[in-house]
């Protein structure tokens, strides 16, 4: 007896299809499992053996074929378990529906129940465009498969209810669509909590608008980390889309809450400098995402930068040029997204007081060149935004004058985004910082005085060619904050102004 059940597998965030062919046949009772399958898929047979008869149901004395297709791709965990019941149910005719229209995957227990796995996102969407009509899973995963439109959902909470359900004793109800509420967050960080900083405040503004990855320098106290962690109350909202491609990540990260699937907030990571190599890259035996990728569409936080170990730092370079970061591992290879804004705060120094007007350095030469050179050249060049943060003097802090609040800044960041929408419409573009070399004259047009006062800068401070486009996007993005078309002259020397930091602390 003969039945093929369809399932899916997992790569990194990518989903593929899986076939789940069963052979019963005559012979010496056996159970076996092939199509290049790790541990977890080896171990399967014990799970369904079991499961099948703690659900009071009979496994066939026979010899009984699996066979994942294709065979040559690597299969790993247990997302194929479920598919493994559906198959045996309908090849020993428990089950006598055509399945061909359906997807089966979860994990099965020895108890008979059907756990959830992770991935189960990306699996549905894939399911989705491959024209299957039916997706059954977990009742665990079935709110977070219900976000995937044109496909129905059936949460399984046992092989018993499984079969129930294709018997037409006690039929399964599709699982609702889920439909998030937009929730108005409580206790949210406000600007208008910080006295002064008023370049800082703009330049923060500039990046939230623009996408552009950001450096603050300055002494210990001067507010680098309370303006950082204000940053997602000035972002602008995801949009449907963004919000599948992030959920993705945090679905295959097993991050997901099942009662709130759909990830609605901008990222805001911030790990700590002892973090490991493979926390912030992604890694595992089973490669998993990383800070880099769970910050997808939002913000990787780095606060005292040099404490960071330097394969840390450097291991950033390649993600933020590519906009995605590969991770290799013995069980394979995955690619996940990192289109993040990357903001770090670092001191000038190991003392944190070099250049200070208030409390006098203590650092040799030595010392404050080999700290600052934790920060390569290379690293700083992708900081589109480098800025001063000093000390605020006692009259701003102890001023009763309110601050601009987070919500009139996140105002003008969304006319601005909304522009920038406009502009890259149907490019996959969708911030200024994201603007490819192929399109960078075109949008990033200047007045011809603009043009001149950037030329005469870029041969006087000896810019690379990264600094010349990203000063441009700085530039386009200070215009459209503006609502300008064009480029003037203020918006890039504004924009230049924004990468002095390399001269007075690095002396490149």
């Amino acid at each position: 007896m003969f039945r093929k059940i369809n399932s899916c597998g997992l790569v990194g965030i990518n989903a593929f299809h899986v076939e789940t062919e069963m052979d019963i046949s005559k012979g010496v009772p056996d159970f076996t499992i092939i199509g290049l399958g790790d541990a977890a898929v080896r171990e399967s047979k014990d799970r369904v053996k079991t499961a099948i008869q703690s659900a009071g149901l009979r496994f066939p004395e026979a010899k009984v074929i699996v066979n994942l297709a294709p065979a040559d791709v690597r299969k790993t965990g247990s997302l194929t378990d479920l598919s493994i019941i559906a198959a045996l149910l309908s090849a020993t005719g428990e089950i006598q529906t055509d399945l061909s229209d359906s997807v089966f995957i979860g994990e099965a227990s020895l108890g008979g129940e059907i756990k959830g796995v992770s991935g189960i996102l990306p699996m549905t969407i894939l399911s989705k465009k491959s024209g299957f009509k039916n997706i059954y899973v977990s009742t665990d995963n079935a709110y977070e498969a219900s976000v995937v439109e044109g496909i129905n959902t059936y949460g399984v909470k046992t092989v018993r209810d499984l079969v129930d359900h294709f018997k037409g004793v006690k039929p399964i109800a599709p699982q609702k669509k889920y439909i998030p509420e937009r929730v108005i967050p409580k206790n949210v960080l406000d600007f208008a909590d910080v006295k002064g900083q008023s370049v800082a405040k703009k330049a923060l503004e500039f990046a939230a608008a623009g996408g552009h990855n950001l450096l603050m320098l300055g002494p210990p106290g001067s507010g680098k980390s309370m303006l950082a962690k204000r940053v997602p109350s000035i972002l602008p909202p995801l949009s449907f889309d963004e919000s599948i491609e992030i959920t993705g990540v945090y679905s295959v990260a097993g991050l997901v809450d099942k009662d709130k699937p759909l990830i609605t907030e901008r990222p805001f990571r911030s790990p700590h400098p002892n973090v490991s190599l493979a926390a912030i890259t992604g890694g595992g035996p089973i490669p998993k995402p990383g800070e880099i990728s769970l910050a997808h569409h939002g913000v990787l936080f780095l606060d005292e930068l040099p404490e960071f170990p330097h394969s840390i730092i450097e291991s950033l370079r390649q993600p933020l040029e590519d906009r995605e970061i590969t991770v290799s591992r013995t069980a394979g290879k995955s690619t996940y997204p990192s289109t993040i804004m990357l903001i770090a705060a670092m001191n000038p120094c190991p003392c944190g007081y070099f250049g200070s007007t208030v409390k006098k350095c203590t650092c040799s030469e030595h010392k404050k060149k080999q700290y600052i050179s934790k920060i390569s050249g290379p690293m700083l060049d992708r900081f589109d935004i480098q800025i001063e943060v000093g000390e605020v003097d006692y009259e701003k802090l102890a001023s009763g004058r309110k601050e601009e609040s987070s919500e009139a800044i996140r105002e003008r960041v969304c006319k601005a985004r909304d522009i920038q929408a406009a502009r890259y419409k149907n490019t996959g573009i969708t911030c200024n910082a994201e603007i490819t070399d192929d399109i960078l004259d075109k949008v990033c047009e200047m007045t011809p005085e603009a043009s001149e006062q950037f030329r005469a800068a870029f041969n006087k401070l000896g810019l690379s060619g990264r600094a010349f486009s990203r000063i441009l996007k700085v530039a386009r993005t200070v215009a459209d904050t503006e609502n300008e078309e064009l480029i003037g002259k203020k918006h890039i020397n504004r924009a230049i102004n924004f990468r002095t930091l390399d001269r007075k602390y690095w002396n490149t």
